[in-house]
């Protein structure tokens, strides 16, 4: 999709059209920050297309694109042909918290999971080191007499950084289950686990509503962790994530004023403010500060 910030035709002295191609999990935190820039800086217009994290290196290699908003990090193998094209690596800005959530429907009586039940539920390779594969409620006990037969899952398609992001930490790098309903946004995600009491999805934190109940999982000393602001933001929750904004900056160049005044905000109060109004959490005060000295 395309989301545009349109300029109010008011006189400014920072100008001009920004371009972003990336996240779809990031799409309205980027249109806030886009209309909060306008209006302070009217005569700028941002252009954001939500792809989904695995559009934004390609883009960014093409020079489409000098701003690059991703759910996940950049790959190895994304890193190097940015490196080949241009000589320098892109600049990686971690602009806010977030988590991938395990949920259920509202009603289910799970509350909890570990590791290898996550992966013996999504994956076939079991790399996480469980026994074998769980297929059925009744295979876990807690839902041992939930009055459904199969779970029926439902998560992210390939293009999203969500699922790279929840093979590589949930799944342990193994592969997904072939009979996953994959949706094009956590929303959708949501929507299908709600409706469906048989139903177990993975979606981004600020996705979350009364529809579904968010799962905690046992970190590495056993304890259950449930998805809360502050677990995210101390990286307690086993599943928590940064949100990216990679940028074409050459060493020793100066970013335009346009693209200065729109990182400068997501750093701000007022940035970190959107972050969390749009659901996600505000980066530690220690990692907001050392970012701020962005070249």
């Amino acid at each position: 999709m395309l989301v545009t910030t349109m300029a109010s035709g008011q006189t400014a002295t920072v100008g001009g059209t920004l371009g972003a191609v990336g996240s779809d999990t990031m799409a309205g935190l980027v249109l806030r920050w886009g209309e909060a820039l306008n209006t302070r800086y009217p005569d700028i217009t941002l252009q954001f297309q939500a792809g989904g994290s695995a559009s934004a290196p390609p883009a960014l290699v093409a020079g489409t694109t000098r701003l690059a908003p991703m759910s996940r990090p950049m790959t190895q193998d994304e890193r190097q042909q940015f490196l080949d094209r241009y000589g320098y690596p892109p600049l990686e800005l971690r602009v806010a918290r977030d988590a991938l959530v395990v949920v259920v429907h509202r009603h289910n009586p799970l509350n909890t999971l570990t590791r290898q039940q996550v992966d013996a539920i999504f994956s076939t390779s079991l790399a996480c080191g469980a026994q074998q594969p769980i297929r059925r409620w009744d295979a876990l006990p807690a839902t041992a007499e939930w009055p459904f037969g199969q779970i029926a899952l439902h998560g992210r398609n390939l293009a999203s950084g969500t699922h790279g992001l929840f093979q590589s930490s949930a799944l342990c790098n193994g592969q997904f289950r072939r009979d996953i309903s994959e949706h094009p946004g956590s929303s959708a995600v949501i929507a299908a686990v709600g409706e469906s009491p048989n139903a177990m999805g993975y979606a981004g934190y600020n996705h979350l509503s009364p529809m579904v109940k968010g799962l905690s999982l046992m970190d590495a000393q056993g304890n259950a962790i449930a998805p809360s602001v502050s677990a995210i933001q101390r990286d307690e929750y086993p599943l928590s994530r940064y949100l990216y904004l990679y940028v074409n900056l050459p060493p020793g160049d100066v970013l335009p004023p346009a693209e200065q005044a729109f990182i400068s905000l997501i750093f701000s109060d007022k940035g970190q403010q959107i972050v969390q109004a749009a659901g996600f959490v505000p980066l530690p005060e220690h990692h907001r500060g050392a970012q701020q000295q962005w070249p």
